[in-house]
């Protein structure tokens, strides 16, 4: 885990790709999260969803709660595949392909929106310090 935390420390934003799992998203996911804490704080997290109906939309949310404790930023914009095994042909080629590039494209402009500012007060005052 301290490989994980290395990395995390080292990033500038996050995306997290998550089932649904349980109307949530899975366990050895928040057990990967709470490996770190200070390696999150003050830096932007996007996501990207899958699942049936609901495309995994509530455990974006639940992962935004556990975020927002950790004092990371997560962007409004997301990534999901609702009933993702239609998403994709026989070959496994995504099927709305342009329709996923915008979304990606809005996931990762708000999320490198975010990344550069809070990195450089990161690197100008740390995270929890008053100026």
């Amino acid at each position: 885990m301290q490989a994980l935390a290395g990395r995390l420390e080292a990033a500038d934003a996050f995306v997290i790709v998550t089932p649904e799992y349980n109307h949530s998203f899975p366990g050895h996911l928040k057990h990967a999260i709470d490996q770190a804490d200070l390696e999150w704080r003050g830096k932007p997290v996007g996501f990207v969803s899958y699942g049936g109906t609901s495309g995994g939309l509530r455990a974006v949310e639940h992962l935004r709660q556990v975020f927002a404790e950790l004092h990371a930023v997560s962007v409004r914009d997301c990534i999901s595949f609702h009933g993702v095994w239609d998403e994709f042909d026989e070959n496994g080629a995504l099927k709305d392909i342009e329709g996923r590039r915008k979304a990606a494209d809005n996931l990762l402009d708000h999320l490198c929106w975010w990344a550069a500012p809070l990195r450089d007060a990161r690197r100008s005052i740390p995270y929890g310090t008053r100026a």
